[in-house]
């Protein structure tokens, strides 16, 4: 009889740790290429597998073909981060077919992307607000190889962003004016890196949230945004008579599939995603981190649970937190 009680209370015990284990079920992440998205997917995995039981992974992606996968494959299941709105018509169309359900955000206040000028010079002029402002300045922004004019620093080619830019610079007609270009990410950066350091007025292509704005603190010209005019010329390099429009906030949205949301062995874990979400703030200093220390995505995740508990010990319960904890 004692047998009997043992091997029942063993096999219950294995059976009820099982079901516990369960109750979440198995959930596959996509990482994507860029900094935030590959710390948000790690946080996300983090805190699913410890606090909550999930037997949740994370497989390397890319934005628009793992996309398109989690719409007719339903795999997998979860984008931590990503930009619904330059994802283009297709994506549009899985949304509202229910393929695919924003779920929640990744970033509370989105991503920005337009012209910047340093914060130094923003406090020591601060009659220069917007794009309209700072181009009746062009002796504060000089250019280094014609300081008679100003200088607008530009990406490198084959950025959205940079077609933006020179589609604004050519609305705008400003003579006084003239873009710079640069090469590549890295050369942009170290641009505007040794501009900032000797304190040089400037003004830099860029955009929010990155590592680079966290080292190198700055501001944001202002200006309107069309949003038939995007669409019509602002974004196509070869629109001749673009007229002056910016850019203006991008979700930074948690995507998930359809069938994701019908599953009922992942509420828990459909209830984190839904709630949680950092700020530009927030994960600029995760992303310096990473930078700083050539640190991959599950590493700066970790680094951001230990470091910074007061922001996403409010996304979970106490118990969730204590688990979570307890596994760094």
């Amino acid at each position: 009889m004692r047998m009997f009680l043992l091997a029942a209370f063993s096999v219950g015990a294995l059976l009820s740790g099982g079901a516990a284990h369960a109750a979440c079920g198995d959930i596959v992440l996509s990482e994507f290429s860029w900094q935030s998205n590959q710390a948000m997917t790690y946080v996300d995995q983090f805190i699913l597998k410890n606090g909550y039981g999930c037997n949740a992974s994370v497989v390397a992606g890319d934005t628009v073909p793992t996309i398109t996968s989690m719409a007719e494959k339903e795999q997998p299941d979860v984008a931590s981060e990503a930009t619904p709105s330059l994802l283009g018509d297709s994506v549009a169309a899985a949304l509202k077919e229910g393929k695919i359900t924003i779920l929640g955000q990744a970033i509370s206040d989105g991503a920005m992307s337009g012209w910047f000028i340093p914060k130094y010079f923003a406090e020591a002029h601060p009659d220069i607000k917007t794009v309209d402002d700072a181009m009746k300045h062009p002796e504060l922004f000089p250019a280094a190889d014609d300081p008679s004019k100003g200088a607008i620093i530009q990406g490198p080619q084959g950025w959205g962003d940079t077609v933006v830019t020179a589609q604004l610079f050519k609305a705008l007609n400003n003579p006084n004016f003239v873009l710079v270009p640069t090469g590549s990410a890295a050369a942009l950066d170290g641009v505007i890196a040794k501009a900032y350091e000797q304190k040089q007025g400037f003004i830099a292509q860029y955009w929010a949230p990155t590592s680079l704005l966290v080292k190198y603190p700055m501001v944001r010209l202002e200006m309107a945004h069309d949003a038939a005019e995007w669409a019509r010329c602002t974004t196509k390099q070869d629109c001749p008579d673009p007229k002056p429009n910016y850019w203006t906030s991008n979700e930074m949205a948690t995507l998930v599939t359809g069938a994701f949301l019908k599953r009922d062995d992942i509420a828990v874990a459909r209830d984190y995603l839904k709630g949680r979400g950092w700020t530009q703030a927030d994960v600029g200093k995760v992303m310096l981190w990473m930078t700083e220390n050539q640190a991959n995505g599950a590493d700066g995740a970790k680094w951001f649970l230990k470091s910074m508990p007061e922001v996403w010990t409010k996304w979970v319960p106490a118990e969730v937190a204590e688990k979570v904890k307890a596994a760094l």
